[in-house]
């Protein structure tokens, strides 16, 4: 039933899901309906790697599988040689601000920047040692040097023009001091300075709040801010394709707290920071570039306080029209969740189930058909139709087996049988009916 788990990603899986979020790693083995999606995916990747740029939506309801999905692209384009990040909007992380939100968003991008042997994240430093790497390679082979004798400090400037030199080709914007800082984190690798190279990471991860601490620290005149933060990510981009990855990946989710903006010239400048986005992929301004947004159906088409109320906006990410919910079209810029149905639902239980056993150490005893009837119980509970979402029945699900594995002897009929649906849905659903200030 389940096929090369490793014990770590079990224990993620089933631990982040009895506590209803995401697990970090081995969403591929417990992927049940999304192949369709998943092919697109790969076909967009593709174009991606060929030098093109794309934005996907990802739209469904509350506990649709949104998050799970983005989790999901992550392995797909890991696997494809990719550079993912991974980042959630919340109301201290915008795309658009002036006091710190947006620079806020990409610090939370550049912590989490992952690559086929990080993919828990935490991957920039080795990034750039790699670069730094490639950089000392090329230059001692020019300068006809050992790869030992050109590390010796003598040759620190050497290396310095050739960083300099390769990220001008590289950059359209804040080069220079992008180049500075790289080659100040090469100074702090070559002198083994912990100090100077924590503090070049802290710039590249968008940390200084001040020129003036930087320009103590490092010596540049600038540093990433609200109004250049995503200049950085492009050149972040350019440096890791030029490293050899075929591409960047940023996966942007909880994007209810844009739609949440009280304020509505905030709000509608956060929407225009996506059109830009949108623009500059979709037009080729940049190259190699994957951004996807994860949200709600009314996060989208709500006309007063989603992406809908930005007419711009509304005009690109419309529903193709000849699309149904058997004839899908997975190449357009909004792709829709549809729910999963009860033969998708029962196959996802039955590889829980395997995967329970096998962080546990343990075979529960639950039949087949106990798994169905542990479904019909939870389907046939009033408000089921309404409320229930894959994430409610997969949590009441592994707490079943929980309770089963440590009292054996239990009745599961009578567990089934207590089993509530209650209406987990955020209350921000409502704010149709907040003034806007």
């Amino acid at each position: 039933m389940i096929d090369n788990v490793k014990p770590k990603e079990a224990t993620s899986i089933i631990n982040s899901l009895i506590g209803g979020v995401v697990p970090k790693m081995g969403v591929q083995h417990i992927t049940v309906g999304r192949t369709e999606e998943i092919n697109a995916v790969i076909l967009a990747l593709e174009d991606v790697k060929n030098g093109h740029s794309m934005v996907k939506f990802w739209i469904g309801d509350f506990g649709s599988g949104k998050s799970f999905m983005l989790h999901l692209l992550n392995t797909v384009a890991l696997k494809q040689k990719f550079v993912v990040a991974n980042a959630d909007f919340t109301p201290d992380n915008r795309l658009y601000s002036n006091d710190g939100k947006g620079v806020a968003l990409y610090s939370a991008i550049m912590d989490n920047v992952a690559i086929q042997t990080k993919p828990e994240g935490g991957a920039l430093p080795t990034l750039l040692e790699k670069w730094i790497e490639q950089v000392i390679s090329k230059t001692a082979d020019a300068n006809s040097l050992s790869l030992i004798e050109i590390r010796q400090e003598q040759y620190l400037r050497l290396i310095g023009d050739s960083i300099m030199k390769t990220i001008n080709e590289l950059t359209d914007v804040g080069g220079f001091d992008f180049g500075m800082v790289v080659f100040k984190y090469y100074e702090g690798y070559i002198k083994d300075d912990e100090h100077l190279r924590r503090n070049a990471l802290k710039w590249l991860k968008g940390e200084y709040r001040t020129k003036t601490e930087a320009r103590q620290d490092l010596g540049v005149r600038e540093i990433i801010n609200d109004l250049n933060y995503y200049d950085m990510l492009k050149n972040f981009c350019k440096l890791f394709v030029n490293m050899g990855y075929s591409g960047f990946m940023v996966n942007l989710d909880e994007a209810i707290n844009l739609y949440k903006i009280s304020t509505a010239v905030v709000r509608e400048k956060n929407y225009e920071k996506i059109l830009t986005i949108y623009n500059d992929c979709f037009q080729g301004k940049v190259t190699n570039l994957f951004f996807n947004f994860a949200g709600t159906k009314e996060v989208l088409e709500n006309e007063r306080r989603g992406l809908f109320s930005y007419s711009a906006l509304k005009t690109r990410l419309i529903t193709n029209k000849f699309e149904t919910a058997e004839i899908r079209d997975f190449a357009q810029p909004v792709i829709r969740l549809l729910p999963l149905n009860h033969n998708e639902i029962f196959v996802l239980l039955k590889k829980l189930k395997a995967i329970f056993d096998f962080n546990y150490k343990t075979e529960i005893s639950i039949s087949n058909e106990e798994i169905h009837q542990f479904m019909e119980e939870l389907f046939n509970k009033p408000g089921a139709s309404e409320f229930l979402t894959p994430r409610e029945v997969i949590r009441d699900f592994l707490n079943i087996l929980n309770i089963i594995r440590q009292n054996p002897g239990v009745d599961k009929s009578r567990l089934f049988g207590d089993i509530e649906i209650s209406d987990e849905r955020p209350s921000e659903f409502s704010l149709d009916d907040i003034e806007e200030l």
